[in-house]
């Protein structure tokens, strides 16, 4: 599961263009989304969901499920080990 943590931080600051930061500034719990987040918004999170899709060959079915998914890193990865096509 670590290795899939940080193989999900790189991937998210590739994909939201964040380069000044690395994957030990993207604490595993917190939240990545809002004020006490780092600052992710819907647009984000709609690349999210294009990560999971190529990357994962994960297709949300009910995008209002995103919000439980997208809520850290942790619960990403939780959610691509239970769900991953590749």
């Amino acid at each position: 599961m670590d290795e899939l943590i940080k193989q999900l931080k790189e991937q998210i600051i590739d994909v939201l263009n964040l380069e000044e930061m690395t994957p030990d500034d993207i604490d595993d719990q917190a939240s990545l989304f809002g004020e006490d987040g780092i600052g992710l918004d819907s647009i984000d999170a709609l690349e999210l969901i294009v990560l999971l899709e190529k990357e994962y060959g994960i297709r949300l079915a009910n995008p209002s499920e995103g919000k439980a998914i997208f809520k850290n890193v942790a619960t990403i990865a939780d959610f691509v080990s239970k769900n991953r096509k590749k």
